[in-house]
């Protein structure tokens, strides 16, 4: 049994690829939001087909024009039945003009809402390794109920402080690169009750399709390749994954 953990089913034709998808063992499926848009069609299509479910939230390089109040909206689309998660929510200093100062806000304030929903979070970090860690640390709280470092990009020394904290790291095609090292490394350290499969379809395509557009239909190659990393059986992996994936979004 396979899923996917995060995926953007809003940015592919679904209805053209789920057989594929279905035939490639993936049993359940979370589509992630990343703007007002995106996340209601992320809980539309998780309301349309049974094995998909949603995360809504915006993300932190979608900001530009976003204002408190569209929260509201988050929140009504979250108290669909097939909402298990709000995300992708953190913060992204890839970019020089990034605004730092309100990417931390509107981070804490969906976590916050996020705490009061009883939902767990997925959480976009990208160059902000120190400034993400402290963050998450200084309001633990606001993470009770569970929590995903969505496509770990960082060192290993920090995934094993991640996870003292309580979260999850979920690995995607980036681990099947070459020049993945840290990646690689801290999939090699994370605990087995800790560690997920993702996608992030149509991104990020694994080894040997690394150029095309990705979907979840590639599960079954991050799952091998994690389980060659790590010296595993692959489908006690990928059943403990599932069964990790079960017990953050209760689905």
């Amino acid at each position: 049994m396979y899923v996917d953990t995060h995926c953007h089913l809003n940015e592919i034709d679904l209805e053209a690829e789920i057989g594929r998808i279905r035939a490639a063992g993936l049993k359940r499926m979370l589509t992630v939001g990343y703007d007002l848009e995106s996340s209601r069609r992320a809980v539309e299509l998780a309301e349309q087909y049974e094995d998909v479910y949603a995360a809504v939230g915006l993300q932190p390089t979608e900001l530009e024009g976003c204002e408190e109040r569209d929260l509201v909206e988050i929140e009504r689309l979250a108290s669909s039945k097939k909402c298990v998660c709000i995300g992708e929510i953190g913060m992204d200093y890839h970019y020089p003009e990034t605004d730092k100062e309100k990417q931390k806000k509107f981070f804490l304030l969906q976590a916050e809402l996020a705490h009061a929903l009883k939902l767990p979070v997925s959480i976009h970090s990208r160059d902000d390794a120190a400034d993400m860690f402290e963050t998450v640390r200084r309001n633990r709280q606001k993470f009770e109920y569970g929590a995903v470092m969505h496509c770990y990009s960082h060192s290993a020394e920090l995934a094993k402080e991640f996870v003292k904290l309580g979260m999850y790291l979920a690995f995607g095609g980036t681990v099947t690169y070459k020049n993945a090292k840290k990646t690689v490394e801290s999939a090699q350290i994370v605990p087995i009750d800790r560690i997920l499969t993702e996608t992030d379809t149509p991104y990020l395509t694994p080894v040997p399709h690394r150029g095309e557009r990705n979907s979840p239909a590639y599960i079954p190659l991050v799952a091998a390749k994690l389980a060659a990393v790590r010296g595993e059986e692959e489908q006690a992996l990928t059943a403990q994954i599932y069964e990790n994936a079960r017990t953050l979004f209760q689905w």
